[in-house]
């Protein structure tokens, strides 16, 4: 059975995205229907082939390496700043001035 793009996939075509790669925004390739579409699953719903979710080209893989690890560090500090306001918080230099004062008498 050879498989031939039947035209579905032109309702999920996705528009090229401003400042950021397509693979990088969830868009996918299917090398049957030679179209980027926005698709959940791993299938074209056309065709039925294997959707590409990163790119061949060396260079463009390196750049998509390189966002996802900026995002993966962004995640991180966001996680970790609240966490240190709740350790800023807490310290009041009101108390260290009365412990030390409290100690030398």
């Amino acid at each position: 059975m050879r498989m031939t793009c039947k035209g579905i996939c032109i309702r999920h075509k996705a528009q090229k995205p401003v400042g950021s790669g397509r693979y990088a925004s969830g868009q996918k390739r299917c090398q049957i229907c030679e179209i980027f579409i926005k698709w959940d699953g791993l299938w074209c719903p056309c065709c039925g082939y294997r959707l590409r979710t990163k790119p061949r080209n060396l260079k463009y893989k390196a750049k998509l390496r390189a966002r996802a690890q900026m995002e993966e560090m962004k995640l991180k500090r966001s996680m970790l700043e609240p966490e240190l306001k709740v350790i800023t918080k807490s310290k009041k230099p009101d108390a260290r001035m009365k412990n030390i004062s409290g100690s030398s008498n």
